[in-house]
């Protein structure tokens, strides 16, 4: 599901007309992807809000941190280069949240199967600037 919102994200992105101000689109994305997680949230079981945001406040601004960080990366990606140089991000977003995030801080699992993953997206980096450099 997320891999196909993020073609959306892409398609809608590149589709729009550029502009010299990079946050406009991304805050009428935003306000869209808002609206409709208001209207989703109606689905799902009532909780304490207040409790919630007192509980876990410093997670959702760090989060909330992660995600400009990842729509401003984005906007200059497919402003500047197009959708056909995502494959670089997605490998990067690989090795930075498999081995920082969940091998480094997490701690999780890790077999030689995904170590001979992290290898091969570093070959895949490795593909990607050898295929930039013939253009």
């Amino acid at each position: 599901m997320a891999a196909i919102g993020n073609g959306i994200f892409a398609f809608g992105q590149r589709k729009s007309v550029p502009t010299a101000h990079p946050f406009i689109f991304l805050t009428c994305a935003l306000t869209v992807c808002i609206a409709l997680f208001l209207i989703a949230s109606l689905f799902f079981p009532k909780v304490d809000v207040l409790q919630f945001i007192q509980t876990n406040y410093p997670w959702f601004i760090t989060s909330g941190a992660g995600f400009f960080l990842t729509f401003i990366g984005f906007y200059l990606l497919y402003t500047r280069f197009g959708a056909s140089y995502y494959v670089l991000y997605a490998v990067l977003s690989i090795l930075t949240t498999s081995v920082i995030v969940g091998l480094i801080i997490f701690r999780e699992q890790f077999t030689l199967y995904h170590g001979l993953s992290i290898c091969t997206a570093i070959v895949t980096i490795v593909l990607f600037a050898l295929g930039n450099a013939q253009r």
